[in-house]
């Protein structure tokens, strides 16, 4: 059953019955009651539905209660505030502009630009996924269209920017290489001779970016989302950048630092900002030095909050052996052990596992590698 079965009639009525009611874990009992009133295949639709929109709202805040998701569509999706931070910074350079989303999915961008005053013109292969993203800008009182049709055909010339979000799924499986995106990275480059944002993995190769377009890869509450590569109207003036939400800091400068002995902190960086190659940028934020020039810790004398990284006191410097470690963790009552790990082939999972945490305490062991040696600190993480 389509999600245009869902939009008036009984199949809303169904709808907003199931969401009203719907439980996660209890889908059969729900399906169970429906099924006394309604047909089987509606009961089906709407109880899929309502667990969809439960499962978005992590994404969409308390507009999923009122959107319409596939399940593909729903996990390709962009989470509203990135998003909305994409659609900001094309408002930002050309106001009202019109713009198109090859691929736009169930419309999440689209919305969001929207929202930003854009002209927005979806275009989408799947007509069921299509038909889902123009319901969603309905549903939300927002203007745009959405056409059903192929990316690589699409005529540009009408749009003055052109957004584009490749499919990086093959059989059901993420697809890891640029090279295998859909449409292929031939046309990305393409698309980025004019003005336009692409979004792409976060581990794309910096060497496949394309000169005078701009990297931007962005983090949310400390995970990392995406990359997205600017051109045209919309290049930044920097070929990389780290952007943090939902603060909103960016960097895009990073000055050479040196490397020594650990100091008083460890600082981690932001993935984004490791991504994006600026991890020096936070040693010239808390006037520090690499433990290593090739792994992403930074270490100084003293504690500087900064968005940009999370900071961790060193109490004291352990052997890197199993047994030592085993013993640091009885001796200090560790029971809640947080290992993070850069530079070193090892499972914090199958370590923590082996360490045996049993105690009352809290730690955090920070395990890398400085030239060919491995070490091991025993720290506290900063908070505030």
């Amino acid at each position: 059953m389509t999600v245009t079965a869902l939009l008036d009639g009984p199949g809303a009525e169904v709808l907003a019955a199931a969401c009203g009611e719907y439980q996660a874990g209890r889908e059969l009992q729900l399906v169970e009651k429906l099924r006394r009133r309604y047909e089987a295949e509606l009961v089906t639709a709407v109880v899929t539905q309502a667990a969809l929109r439960h499962r978005a709202v992590a994404k969409f805040g308390t507009d999923a209660e009122r959107m319409y998701f596939t399940p593909d569509g729903l996990e390709q999706a962009t989470r509203t505030t990135v998003g909305t931070h994409r659609a900001a910074r094309i408002a930002a350079a050309l106001p009202g502009a019109g713009v198109v989303d090859l691929g736009c999915g169930i419309g999440g961008d689209l919305i969001s630009a929207a929202r930003a005053g854009l002209q927005v013109t979806g275009v989408e292969r799947d007509p069921e996924t299509a038909a889902t993203a123009r319901a969603n800008l309905t549903a939300l009182g927002l203007t745009g269209r959405v056409l059903v049709g192929d990316a690589e055909s699409t005529d540009l010339t009408p749009y003055d920017v052109v957004f584009a979000d490749p499919a990086r799924r093959a059989d059901g499986r993420r697809v890891f290489d640029h090279n295998a995106y859909s449409p292929p990275w031939s046309f990305v480059t393409d698309l980025l001779q004019r003005t336009a944002c692409v979004k792409v993995a976060p581990g794309i190769p910096h060497d496949a970016i394309p000169a005078d377009v701009e990297a931007e890869w962005i983090s949310d509450s400390g995970e990392v989302k995406e990359a997205a590569l600017w051109s045209g109207a919309l290049y930044g003036g920097t070929p990389r950048r780290a952007t943090l939400l939902p603060g909103g800091v960016t960097v895009s400068a990073a000055p050479p630092a040196d490397a020594g002995p650990v100091g008083q902190y460890i600082y981690e960086p932001d993935g984004a900002v490791v991504r994006a190659g600026l991890v020096t940028a936070v040693a010239a934020v808390v006037d520090g030095w690499l433990l290593d020039p090739r792994i992403a810790y930074v270490t100084a004398a003293k504690y500087v909050p900064t968005p940009l990284a999370s900071a961790y006191e060193v109490l004291e410097e352990l052997p890197y052996k199993e047994k030592a470690l085993r013993t640091w963790v009885r001796t200090q009552r560790i029971g809640t052990l947080e290992i993070k790990k850069r530079g070193v082939d090892l499972d914090p999972a199958q370590l923590r596992k082996k360490l045996a945490p049993k105690g009352r305490t809290s730690a955090t062991l920070i395990i890398t590698r400085i030239g060919r040696d491995a070490v091991a600190y025993s720290c506290r993480r900063v908070t505030g």
